[in-house]
């Protein structure tokens, strides 16, 4: 969310966000809308003193006479009030649906383009394997391996539904265990937040209302509830990035306690709508997976802000190369990185049974959209408040990088070489292969 001010103030760059990012938004509405809440909104502070001004004067009215056309003006006072308030909520509900869909400003250096064509490659690290045998994909690996079970998977939970098996499950723990001791020497808190959460978590992180319809949610919300509970809708959290952010919501921090780093461990759940007939094999594209992710809360200096987003960029290419997976770094046009997105990167790791690299990292700079969003400030050294920035970036997701790791360390026997940096999670073993 971006401040009206700001929006009034800078008219033709909200607008050119609104163009390159394909926001479905019309402008000229929102600020019409504003403009008649601000209206309404002087109008009726006029009415609310006048009403107290002839509270007053019917008290001081020394006859009935003359208090009768004071009482008479009161209750049209009153009307009037009641009217204006009833269009005011018809107002603020249109001008707070619109403003919840402004886009954030993208940086100078964000490529304009319409969609990921137009993303920009801008780091490699590591050489794609060659091989001098046949391949597998990790499909195959994992069934022969008896790593992966699709069918029982899909069996039990439907459509892209999976089992982790023997050195896979392992392998799995190992991933996120490695992520969260690095993590922790980095500085970042980690914790296990809710996975689901409340809407006001998903509208706060900009998941809602662009993003609504890759959410689940619950149909039953008020049987796992307290009978006292008003009945509300719940969600199953696509990351743990709302459920860190809500954390914090409505807080305000002191300028010292800055940054906060803060890193969530958690199940994640996307319906992933939009994707039919798209990677309906192996598990690319999945229902449900765990993914380590941080956050980092900051102060308003963009400058800084982005310093962080490098901060974090390198934290999963750090990952990467402890396991010596080959991958790069792209940065995210206008039109693939989402409204509130001040900077993107992705980062794609190496997968040889696609002969190319995918996705496997997200990191990202939403400067104070969030933050505005979930009410989150700071006070400064001179006493202002100002409201945070805050970023995001995946540390490790898995089973994706299952596949990247399985189809990098495969041997012509039909093995897998463990990477050197999970054996200690994993009682030392160095290879998976079956007799």
């Amino acid at each position: 969310m971006l401040d009206i001010k700001f929006i009034r103030e800078n008219q033709d760059a909200v607008a050119r966000s609104i163009e390159v990012k394909g926001v479905k938004l019309d402008l000229a509405r929102l600020l019409a809308l504003a403009d008649q809440r601000s209206d309404l909104i002087i109008t009726s502070e006029k009415l609310r003193a006048e009403k107290n001004t002839n509270s007053e004067e019917i008290q001081k009215a020394a006859t009935q006479e003359g208090r009768t056309p004071i009482v008479e003006r009161g209750k049209q006072i009153k009307e009037e009030l009641r009217a204006l308030e009833q269009e005011l909520r018809a107002i603020e509900k249109e001008y707070d649906a619109l403003m919840l869909l402004v886009p954030n400003i993208p940086s100078q250096d964000t490529p304009i383009a319409p969609d990921s064509s137009g993303n920009v490659e801008v780091a490699r690290w590591g050489e794609a394997p060659s091989f001098s045998f046949a391949i597998k994909d990790h499909v195959e690996l994992g069934t022969a391996l008896d790593l992966i079970d699709l069918e029982a998977g899909v069996r039990t939970s439907g459509f892209r539904g999976y089992y982790l098996k023997n050195e896979a499950a392992l392998m799995h723990v190992a991933l996120q265990w490695h992520a969260l001791h690095k993590l922790v020497a980095k500085g970042f808190t980690p914790m296990v937040p809710p996975t689901l959460v409340r809407e006001f978590a998903l509208v706060g992180s900009g998941h809602f209302p662009s993003f609504k319809e890759e959410i689940y949610q619950i149909a039953n919300p008020s049987d796992i509830r307290e009978e006292t509970d008003m009945p509300e809708p719940l969600y199953l959290a696509g990351t743990s990035e709302p459920s860190l952010l809500a954390y914090h919501s409505g807080r305000t921090f002191e300028e010292r306690d800055l940054p906060v780093r803060m890193c969530g461990i958690s199940q994640c759940y996307r319906s992933e709508v939009g994707s039919y007939g798209k990677d309906t094999k192996g598990l690319f594209r999945l229902h449900e997976f765990v993914k380590v992710e941080q956050v980092i809360i900051c102060k308003n200096d963009t400058q800084e802000s982005n310093a962080f987003l490098e901060e974090l960029r390198g934290v999963a290419e750090e990952l990467l190369q402890d396991l010596k997976l080959a991958y790069r770094v792209i940065q995210i046009c206008t039109g693939d990185m989402g409204a509130g997105k001040h900077k993107m990167y992705d980062i794609e790791t190496w997968m040889p049974s696609r002969n190319d690299y995918c996705e496997t990292h997200s990191d990202s700079n939403l400067t104070d959209w969030q933050a505005r969003r979930l009410n989150m400030k700071y006070k400064t050294a001179d006493g202002k408040k100002e409201y945070v920035h805050t970023l995001n970036n995946t540390a490790i997701a898995s089973p994706r990088i299952l596949i990247a790791i399985l189809e990098t360390y495969q041997q012509q026997d039909g093995s897998v070489i463990i990477p050197e940096v999970l054996r200690p999670y994993m009682g030392y073993k160095e290879m998976i292969k079956r007799i």
